[in-house]
This record gives C-alpha cells, structure tokens and sequence, in this order.
C-alpha cells in the first residue's frame, strides 16, 4: 500500500494549538498553505521535545563558525501566530514517532510525523501508510517553537507543595513518602 504524504513546502500557516480545558486539553500540529488544512494530533510531551529541539538547533547554528545562515535570535514580529486553530479540527492520524532535521540547501528545517500503529508501535517508519512532511524557514521555525512552548505552559498550574497539577475542581497533595 503506498504512503499518503501530506506534504507542505513553505506553509502559510505552521502552528500546535489545543483544544479543551486544561487538564483535558488534546493537542494538535495544524499546517495549511491556501485552503489545504491537514491537523494530526499529538502528545503535550511531542510538542514540547519538538519545540526544544527546534530552538536547540537554531541556537547550534547561530553559534556555527562561518555560518552563511540568517537565523533569528527572537521570534521575528512579524510571523508571531497567536491565533486558534482553524476549525474544524479533524484529526489525520495520532502521531506516534516524528523526526525533526535540517536542510542546509534549502536553509529549512523538515519535520515528519507518522501516525501511531494500532498493531505495532514501533514499526519503521518507511512502511507506515501515512505522514506528515513539513518544510519550514528558520524564521517560521522560532515562531513555531516560541508559540508552542507557551500553548504547553498554559495548562493546569503545579502545586507548591507536591509539585503535581491543580485540578480546577480542587487538588489533594500527595507528598513523597520521607
């Protein structure tokens, strides 16, 4: 069966949006270019590794001798997206492993998603029957991984004393056993 590659190549819009509560919130990687809007939905820790790892490779190239690259320090202005996600948000697939590279020809980072396999989870990624494959500017990069260590950080606030998540509707500390 040959792979479904939901590809886009200089995106209009790249962002990690939620839907739900905190507490209960599910998570998405939305990209569209035109009217074209694919969303696959993710964990919080996938979006928060891939956030991290974006703006670790950015700052590696910054500080890279002879570097012929432009690579933002900060979030340009211009790009920042604080937008929803565009509804409806129907998912493709749940992403089960992702990768994240760097092109130098094209001076753009690449992130591919393949979706959880029911069957078997650790499946290669080259008989998977669907991916999402995302090319973007390092500009676009450092929005992406600016707006989505914020979406991660919006949700329930940590407890003082246990250092768990308060619940809206109250919070019990379970405190380490001395």
């Amino acid at each position: 069966m040959p792979t479904i590659v939901h590809e886009f190549d200089w995106p209009d819009r790249v962002v990690v949006g939620t839907i739900g509560p905190p507490g209960s919130r599910s998570f998405y990687l939305q990209v569209r270019s035109g009217s074209r809007i694919v969303s696959i939905a993710l964990e919080k820790e996938q979006s928060a590794l891939l956030a991290e790892n974006i703006d670790e490779i950015l700052d590696q190239l910054i500080t890279l001798e002879g570097n012929p690259f432009s690579i933002p320090t900060t979030t340009p202005i211009e790009i920042v997206d604080n937008d929803p996600l565009e509804q409806p948000v129907a998912a493709e697939f749940r992403t089960g492993s992702m990768s994240l590279g760097w092109d130098p020809t094209t001076v753009q980072f690449v992130i591919e998603a393949y979706p959880v396999d029911e069957d078997d989870d650790v499946r290669d990624p080259a008989e998977k029957s669907e991916m999402l494959l995302v090319r973007i500017s390092v500009g676009t990069a450092r929005a992406f991984a600016k707006r989505t260590r914020e979406i991660v950080g919006a949700g329930r606030p940590m407890c003082p004393l246990c250092g768990y998540p308060v619940d809206a509707d109250g919070h019990t500390c379970t405190l380490p056993d001395v």
